[in-house]
Formats: structure tokens, C-alpha cells, sequence
């Protein structure tokens, strides 16, 4: 049985997102909208280019915990907010950057990962929390 330390980090995790990855995730999770693989229409509605989806930004935050956990199924509880989006260019990738650490161990054995996502410098995901378990 492992046990967390308050304070501990997690091993930084760098991903990049091509649009080609955008395609095969609106293929994976049905989400076909427009901002994430038509340029134009993302400039149209007020984007300043295709945007990755939420959701995928999201996923890889949990892939931060379940790679230090070791085993998904210790991963309890995972919440996160959207602000700001992640532009992704036709050419190159997008890069984001994840950091996580241990903010509350509790009595139950359970504890508390705070997530920092960021892009360009700048959160892309508020108040993102998991709950682990030993």
C-alpha cells in the first residue's frame, strides 16, 4: 500500500497537440465542432485559430496522476475548469506543460493532487483536482 506525502511532486509531463491529433480525438469522442479542425470558422466566431477541445486538455491532466500513480484505477476523482483555450497551429504543435503535486493527504488514506496545466506560459485549466487513492 503507498502512502502521499503532502508537498510531493509529480514528474512534469510536456505533451504536444498537432491538428492531425485534434482530428482523431473528435473521431475518438464524437466532438466533430468546427473550432477544433475548420480555421476559418474558429476566426469566425472569434477564435484566434483552431483550439484543442477542453476535454482533451483535461484527459491529459489525468494522465499526469495515473502515470504516477502507476495504476488508473487509483485515480477516485478528477475535476477541472476551462480558461483558456490551447491554439493549436496548422503547422507545429501546441505545447502544454503539467505539474502536479500533493496538496491534502487525508485520514481514509485518500489524497488531494492540485494540477497546473499551462500554454504559453498561462493556465489553460482552473482549480484542476484529483483524488488518489493508496
Amino acid at each position: 500500500m503507498s502512502t502521499f506525502t503532502a508537498g510531493e511532486e509529480l514528474a512534469p509531463l510536456t505533451v504536444e497537440i498537432t491538428r492531425d491529433q485534434l482530428v482523431r480525438y473528435a473521431g475518438a469522442s464524437l466532438d466533430f465542432n468546427p473550432i477544433h479542425w475548420n480555421e476559418a470558422f474558429a476566426k469566425e466566431v472569434g477564435l484566434p485559430d483552431v483550439i484543442a477541445h477542453g476535454m482533451l486538455t483535461m484527459a491529459l491532466g489525468s494522465r499526469l496522476v495515473t502515470d504516477w500513480l502507476g495504476d488508473p484505477g487509483r485515480l477516485v476523482d478528477y475535476f477541472a475548469r476551462f480558461t483558456r483555450p490551447v491554439v493549436v497551429p496548422n503547422d507545429g504543435a501546441a505545447t502544454i506543460e503539467f505539474t502536479g503535486k500533493v496538496a491534502v493527504v487525508n485520514d481514509d488514506g485518500t489524497a488531494r493532487v492540485d494540477i497546473t496545466a499551462k500554454f504559453e506560459g498561462k493556465a489553460v485549466l482552473g482549480k484542476a483536482q484529483a483524488v488518489v487513492r493508496a
